[in-house]
């Protein structure tokens, strides 16, 4: 990626947890910041393109899983026959499991270009890809396996927001399950198939000129492991080593539910958290998602190997997982970031917004995470947390306005409802805690505009994409749920 060298001006752009005034913003040819210059003089402002509104650092959404954005809204009933069964995560699993047996190729990069295209809308300007449908879907002859890979690449190429795929290993039902069971088939993988998908997609960086060696990259690849339920302790082991050994973000699901803590404790004798700190290599590269039933102890341990949990508020409320201790998380430094997960928001303010209102509803307190971080505005606290935990997410130089960072930023509508007579100092509490939360005008990845006055205009277009990515996840929906 190279572009020649751009000059912005913003009136205020937050940098090092702080509004700054009067800010000449300089985007290197590869799509990184050169310069940032608080308190411009008029001469030094010269030139300059001006920006609408206040700036923040584009947010990286850590965990999502898209195709599940073709069930918003669609798991809120209870099924036939069901008046008096329980609702919950594994009753949900069934249905997504209905999903993921069925989705094609075309269907999936319809679903995704429009997810993709909604989170940049929302200001996240990287995505981690948690991404296990690696056969063919039902009733269909085994595919290419790089195939649905593909088709998330180019979903994210289309609209231009950055992705870091993670290939996950899936092996088992659980533990001490000799296999998958059928409606799991497509997830099936071995350490050697998800490291040589990780491979081809390192090449595929190379060969569109954004590779990971290239600070502007926008795509890029780690590696994943579902979860202790659905790896062997060897997989897991051989998975982590190639991780550590070529330096790649590694994620894994963890303490979710509290089934998923007693099966462990059964089979292994130690809960996952627990498990993990004692038997794999956990470091900072490590990105452990929920820890909804971790322990304080577990924490504590969390934060001393440096490794980052990824919190998706909206999926672990709609889910009923639990409550994830954030005040005493955040009380002991630990890292974390967020992610959209299963789709049912798709939006960085609301994920924030609910994690702190749900602290307040636990403890009956209010600006918890404030506290916590031993900050003055809970905004801030959450914001500048989660932009910090994306970085480790992705494993790349990104969520900060600073000098060799990737240059996404996002520009605020400052004549949004939520912000008019909102004093400067207030206007990231009024983001988060004004709902609905202001408009963007403008997202920029990599010193790229790819909305612009709040429609989508993608990597490659002038003319808004928003008409042909709906009719394309309408076919797509159609197909899926006729």
């Amino acid at each position: 990626m190279t572009h020649e060298v751009r000059r912005f001006f913003a009136s205020r752009a937050w940098i090092q947890g702080t509004w700054a005034r009067d800010v000449v913003l300089t985007v290197a040819a590869d799509g990184c910041w050169l310069n940032v210059l608080p308190n411009a003089s008029a001469e030094q402002q010269r030139g300059a393109m001006r920006l609408g509104g206040p700036v923040l650092p584009g947010m990286v959404n850590a965990h999502s899983h898209a195709f599940q954005r073709a069930m918003a809204g669609l798991t809120e009933r209870r099924r036939n026959g069901a008046a008096t069964e329980v609702d919950d995560f594994w009753t949900w699993r069934e249905r997504m499991y209905s999903v993921a047996r069925r989705i094609t190729p075309g269907q999936l990069e319809a679903v995704a270009s429009l997810l993709y295209a909604e989170l940049l809308q929302a200001g996240y300007t990287q995505v981690c890809e948690f991404h296990y449908l690696h056969g063919a879907p039902d009733g269909q002859a085994q595919g290419q396996p790089l195939e649905m890979a593909l088709a998330l690449v180019r979903a994210a190429q289309q609209v231009g927001i950055g992705l870091t795929l993670l290939p996950t290993l899936y092996m088992r039902a659980g533990f001490g399950a000799p296999a998958l069971d059928d409606a799991q088939r497509r997830f099936a993988s071995t350490p050697d198939s998800v490291l040589r998908t990780v491979e081809a997609i390192a090449r595929l960086a190379v060969d569109a000129g954004t590779s990971k060696t290239s600070p502007g990259a926008l795509l890029g690849a780690g590696v994943a492991v579902h979860s202790l339920r659905a790896v062997d302790a060897a997989a897991l082991q051989e998975v982590a080593a190639h991780a550590r050994k070529v330096s790649l973000p590694l994620h894994i699901h963890v303490a979710e539910q509290r089934q998923e803590v007693d099966d462990c404790v059964a089979h292994t004798g130690l809960r996952p958290v627990e498990w993990l700190l004692q038997n794999a290599p956990v470091d900072a590269r490590w990105n452990l998602v929920h820890a909804t039933q971790a322990t304080a102890q577990e924490l504590q341990g969390v934060r001393r190997t440096g490794a980052s949990i990824v919190l998706c508020p909206s999926t672990e409320a709609d889910l009923g997982d639990g409550l994830f201790d954030l005040a005493g998380y955040m009380a002991m430094g630990g890292r974390w970031s967020v992610g959209s997960d299963s789709q049912v928001s798709r939006q960085w303010t609301t994920e924030l917004r609910l994690l702190e209102y749900l602290q307040r509803v636990q403890l009956r307190q209010r600006n918890v995470a404030a506290r916590s971080g031993g900050r003055d505005s809970t905004a801030a606290a959450l914001f500048d947390a989660a932009v910090a935990g994306g970085r480790a997410a992705t494993g790349q130089r990104i969520g900060a306005i600073q000098a060799g960072h990737r240059a996404d930023f996002v520009v605020l509508d400052d004549q949004s409802p939520a912000l008019l007579g909102i004093p400067a100092e207030h206007v990231l509490d009024a983001m988060v805690f004004s709902s609905p939360s202001p408009r963007l005008w403008d997202v920029f990845v990599a010193g790229q505009a790819v909305v612009t006055q709040g429609r989508v205009v993608g990597s490659t277009s002038t003319a808004p994409l928003g008409p042909q990515l709906g009719a394309a996840f309408s076919a797509a929906m159609a197909a899926l749920w006729r």
